[in-house]
Order: C-alpha cells, then structure tokens, then sequence
C-alpha cells in the first residue's frame, strides 16, 4: 500500500520491510494517515489539516516478530520511537531507523554492563559515529540481551 504523496514515513516503513524480509521476521504494519489520526502534530498549526509541505501527516507503527520484540513508531516530524525488547530509544532520526534495525538484528547492538555507575546498557551502534544507549532498568536481562553481553 504506496502512498506516493507520502515519500518518507512510506520510505522508512518499505526498507524496515526489506529487513524483515531479510532477517526472516513476521511484519505488521499500522499506519495513520491525516491529522485525525496521528498522535502527535508539532509541525502545523493546532487545526491545520495538512502539514507545511502541503501532505497529509502520517504515522506508521511497526511491529517485527522474533527476538530481540523490536517496534517502531515513525513519527512525521522526521523522527521515531523505537522500543527494543522493553527498553525505548526516543527521537532516532527516521533516516536511521533502518540502520538501527539492522544493527539490532544483525548482531551488531550488544548489552555493556558497568560496575560504576552500576547498571546495563543496550548499546546500539550504526554506520559513522552514531550509537544510541539507553539503560536497561534493574537487572532485567531478556533472554535475548544475556545472549548480547559483551
């Protein structure tokens, strides 16, 4: 389902897609379309229908099946939600979310345990010198992470 007046959020979505084709991974894909709908609108004005450029907002939230549970929430102010396996990344630019996905997929994302400060990071590096971290609360290791300890 193209929505060729919405290139961005479509575009993110169709490479997520190619990823989970690669990876073997169940997709489900929800999309929003029109200021209705979508959760949030900084972008346009409080009863603005359409954005600045002229298209209708549109959000999508996918769900991809296997472990790590990854899913996106792709946001049209260019930028997404991703929640790995519980533990969320907010603001990833939508043009990395396809890198981040293959980093969490493809071996790349790994948990670093420190002593001090005491705690678990999920560290997720792409391509250049971009690298999201956020701490796992407690000592609440999925079986997946135990699996990505380094």
């Amino acid at each position: 389902m193209a929505h060729p007046h919405l290139p961005s959020t479509e575009a993110a979505v169709v490479a997520i897609r190619k990823l989970a084709q690669e990876f073997n991974l169940e997709m489900t894909v929800t999309d929003d379309i029109g200021a209705d709908r979508t959760s949030r609108r900084t972008s346009s004005g409080a009863f603005a229908v359409l954005d600045s450029d002229g298209s209708l907002p549109h959000e999508a939230y996918v769900e991809l099946g296997g472990s790590p549970s990854v899913t996106v929430q792709i946001f049209p102010e260019d930028d997404a939600r991703i929640i790995v396996d519980g533990i969320e990344f907010a603001d990833v630019p939508r043009d990395s979310v396809p890198a981040f996905v293959r980093a969490v997929h493809g071996g790349i994302a790994h948990v670093k345990g420190r002593f001090f400060p005491p705690g678990w990071w999920l560290v997720v590096p792409l391509p250049g010198d971009e690298t999201y971290k956020e701490l796992v609360p407690g000592a609440s290791l999925t079986p997946w992470m135990n699996r990505n300890v380094r």
